[in-house]
């Protein structure tokens, strides 16, 4: 029997740090609500969309950082969302900044959960490739302080989930091949990336006119060489004077645009996904038991770049 997942890309316009959780959270159910009502099981949302995209602005106290975060999910304004999913039978996929305690000690985490049509939460990610810098950079008319508000993540899952194996990633992720080659090894059918991405890049303003098409060409190869789907949903437009690229779509497992959204506001792209799709790339090109040559491999973990090793020495010196 087929596989099918409607999916809606729940792409949203900007968010003014004035904005309330009451007022995003009636832009969410908005689109929820607009996603049933076009048959979907499932909407995706972007990067940190519960709050303007903070990492552009340097802040010394840490409590007006932690405004940000969200130390339960779901909260006091987030259980809505889970309530109306539950009710009108829709799963969804959520960023947020998340601030707990683990081991006694307080940390903070760029993330996304996945939850069901029973308005369960069936996997958690946190992001691993943190973009940007950890120090106040004043020569930058917007900071991008990642490093310096988040500690990365520790791998990439993936759940069964909506009929398929589902996995998620998050933004600047997906334009590092591992991210999808680690779910690609655990059979993932559809990978679901949220993303806050400007225009403009301060250290090499040369890639700005390229920033939209950069962004189709990581995720449609990561969805082509790994047999999946992928759902990129940005936060775009105009926020606090930072422009963002938008450009969310829905790629097949073969590379192509199935749907995309066309403005830089809240808006949902609609897909009919056949999962059993997969099928014709991960039994055929990619069916990696077959293909792949893992013993070639090595450097990629040994080493982190050219010239440092995986645990932070340099490497060594040939001869």
């Amino acid at each position: 029997m087929a596989r099918f997942v409607t999916i809606a890309a729940g792409q949203l316009g900007p968010i003014a740090r004035s904005e309330t959780r009451t007022a995003v959270m009636a832009r969410l159910t908005a689109l929820m609500r607009q996603a049933r009502a076009c048959g979907c099981d499932l909407i995706v949302y972007p990067e940190l969309a519960l709050t303007t995209f903070f990492p552009r602005w340097y802040f010394e106290d840490q409590a007006e950082i932690d405004d940000f975060f969200e130390r339960e999910m779901p909260g006091p304004e987030t259980q809505a969302l889970f309530d109306l999913a539950r009710e009108l039978g829709i799963g969804f996929c959520l960023g947020y900044a998340e601030l707990t305690v683990e081991a006694g000690l307080v940390r903070r985490y760029n993330t996304s959960i996945l939850v069901d049509k029973s308005g369960a939460i069936v996997l958690k990610y946190r992001k691993v490739h943190l973009p940007g810098h950890a120090e106040h950079e004043p020569w930058r008319e917007f900071q991008h302080l990642e490093k310096r508000y988040f500690e990365p993540g520790s791998g990439f899952g993936v759940a069964d989930a909506f009929g398929g194996v589902m996995g998620m990633a998050i933004c600047n992720d997906r334009r590092w091949s591992e991210t999808y080659r680690v779910m690609g090894l655990q059979g993932v059918e559809m990978v679901l990336i949220g993303y806050n991405t400007p225009v403009h890049n301060p250290p090499a303003p040369e890639h700005d006119d390229l920033s939209l098409f950069h962004n189709h060409l990581v995720m449609q190869a990561g969805a082509y060489q790994n047999g999946t789907f992928v759902v990129g949903v940005a936060k775009a437009g105009i926020e606090e004077g930072g422009d963002h690229i938008g450009g969310s779509c829905i790629i097949a497992p073969s590379g192509e645009i199935m749907a995309a959204c066309t403005t830089k506001g809240d808006e949902i792209a609609l897909a009919r996904c056949d999962l059993d799709l997969c099928n014709s790339y991960k039994r055929t090109t990619f069916n990696f038991d077959v293909h792949r040559q893992p013993r070639a491999y090595g450097m990629i973990v040994e080493r982190k770049g050219v010239t440092t090793m995986a645990d932070g020495t340099p490497v060594p010196r040939k001869g």
